[in-house]
């Protein structure tokens, strides 16, 4: 009987390494077809501002992506909706977020004191990036721009069911929409709206509470075999509604990895951190946070330190 039960044990073990196998083969033929279609075509990324971003040399020990969010992309004087840098570690597969407060108050150089987002519309990526090293002293390697329409059509391509999340209570000035309090799935259009509602009960910070929510459960709901074999697709919707300088093989290399969960779920920071900052008003500039810059670096610096060493 005890003999008979390990057969009955190994049978179900091996059964499971057998389809887990077959998952992964599926997995790397499918990637392996996508990055061979793209680099048979020939196919980069827009690349609007590429020429005069100077990012840091890429180490491949880790890599920062500015990813801004917009839906003025073009625009002279736009400024960002969003500011965040998303940290990648090729060597442990690790993800990290670092959501940057709009409203901080910061050197911009040749520009003086301003609010962050003020940066970008004096002087793009290239000068966004230069204010972020000088005032927090993080290295950016690569930019991404992302259109808000991009950001629809993506959720609904990888989550055609929706993103479930729980509303605190009614939203609607400024989205076009009604939001009602609850539980609920939203798709592209409302989950739009949901991360981009600025009449928060926490002012801008509930806002960001809520983009680094939806980037988690995006992560999550898109972790399957569904999803990978969409990626043809998705990388259609990029092209048209992204402005990056990462190139495609590692553009893919990041999607393989993140889709296929070897990184685990997406850990993230806000900047300023809580009791590192005051709210103060500035003149002709208006409300801002003054920030305690060496609180918030070293906060950073033990942010990433598992991805450094």
């Amino acid at each position: 009987m005890a003999l008979k039960r390990k057969k009955v044990r190994w049978s179900r073990v091996l059964m499971v390494l057998l389809i887990i196998g077959i998952f992964m083969v599926g997995l790397n033929t499918i990637f392996q077809y996508i990055e061979g279609t793209y680099k048979a075509l020939n196919q980069p990324f827009k690349k609007a501002e590429a020429e005069s971003f100077h990012g840091e040399k890429d180490t491949r020990k880790e890599i920062n992506v500015l990813l801004l969010g917009s839906d003025s992309r073009g625009e002279t004087n736009a400024r960002t909706d969003t500011i965040m840098v998303a940290h990648y570690n090729p060597e442990s597969n690790n993800v990290k977020l670092i959501s940057l407060m709009r409203d901080m108050y910061v050197a911009i150089p040749g520009h003086g004191q301003q609010k962050l987002n003020a940066a970008y519309s004096l002087g793009g990526t290239e000068l966004l990036r230069q204010t972020i090293k000088t005032n927090f002293g993080l290295d950016i390697h690569h930019y991404a721009i992302v259109d808000f329409k991009g950001f629809e059509k993506a959720v609904d391509l990888l989550i055609p069911d929706g993103i479930e999340v729980d509303i605190p209570y009614e939203m609607s000035d400024g989205i076009g929409m009604t939001l009602e309090k609850g539980t609920q799935k939203l798709h592209g259009e409302e989950l739009l709206g949901y991360v981009r509602f600025r009449q928060d009960r926490l002012s801008d910070f509930g806002r960001v509470q809520r983009q680094q929510e939806v980037i988690s459960k995006l992560k999550e709901e898109a972790v399957s075999l569904n999803s990978v074999t969409k990626l043809p697709e998705m990388l259609d919707v990029l092209q048209t509604h992204i402005d990056t300088n990462i190139d495609s093989p590692t553009l893919l290399a990041i999607g393989k990895d993140v889709l296929t969960n070897q990184g685990g779920e997406i850990q993230t920071i806000r900047i300023p951190e809580d009791g590192s900052f005051e709210n103060t008003r500035q003149d002709k500039i208006g409300e801002v946070l003054e920030v305690d810059f060496d609180q918030n670096k070293d906060a950073l610096e033990e942010f990433l330190k598992s991805d450094l060493n």
